[in-house]
């Protein structure tokens, strides 16, 4: 049996939550080795999480755009079916998207009183309270992806009246086909319009619960490897 398919073989819950705080005790031991190691990464992750503030900004906008076009069919007496639902797809996934960038802006609440008292408590407690944050995360991110794959087994579909083509949805069922099948994929689309799956929706909700998770892990290895956390001050700058 290679080392690979010993890995492999793990248990998810080990996966999720053992070899991370693994990782964060050895940026503890080792921080100079840890520093080398993950220096290169750090500012890859950096982007990612700009990238998500990016995209739940243009979400932020969506819901503007739906608001306009719903005045204007209102004004025109044309009916809009739907701009309820996608006003809310848009305002979900404006929140889940925004999670990690806002978490390293400081724009989450945190209580910090006790992190005040001194610099020793400041360090541990923050510790603490990052390991506890990026274990409930995790925890989330797990179920989340889990309500999503359930949403798509049962195909449950909105009780509303919005409506979305069906080459949007093939074109997402591509990330889960093989490219050999591709092809075969785009020949069954139609041109048709279909109630929206729920898991679409909950996509963001997926995603954006997972670069949380993501978020806090790579906060607690940073400050565990630096001694400094990279969450700016909660102050409004």
């Amino acid at each position: 049996m290679s080392d690979w398919s010993i890995w492999m073989g793990l248990p998810l819950w080990v996966w999720l939550f053992i070899l991370p705080v693994v990782l964060v005790v050895l940026c503890a031991v080792r921080p100079e080795a840890a520093q080398r190691l993950l220096s290169p990464i750090w500012p890859l992750l950096d982007r990612l999480y700009q990238l998500a503030g990016a995209i739940s900004a243009v979400f932020l906008v969506m819901i503007l755009v739906i608001i306009v076009l719903q005045m204007a069919a209102r004004w025109s007496s044309i009916a809009f079916p739907g701009s309820t639902e996608f006003a809310g797809y848009a305002m979900a996934a404006t929140s889940f998207f925004a999670l990690a960038y806002a978490l390293n802006r400081g724009a989450h609440i945190r209580v910090s009183i006790f992190l005040n008292l001194n610099p020793f408590t400041h360090r541990w407690l923050d510790l603490f309270a990052t390991l506890i944050a990026a274990i409930t995360a995790t925890y989330f991110a797990r179920y989340a992806v889990k309500t999503n794959l359930f949403s798509k087994i049962l195909n449950d579909r909105t009780q509303g009246q919005d409506m979305v083509p069906e080459w949007l949805l093939s074109f997402f069922a591509m990330f889960r086909t093989a490219p050999t099948n591709w092809g075969e994929l785009w020949a069954q689309t139609g041109s048709e319009w279909v109630f929206t799956p729920v898991w679409l929706p909950q996509l963001p909700m997926s995603i954006g619960t997972i670069l949380l998770a993501v978020a806090l892990w790579d906060n607690l290895t940073r400050m565990a490897a630096t001694g400094q956390s990279r969450i700016r001050s909660e102050a409004v700058e």
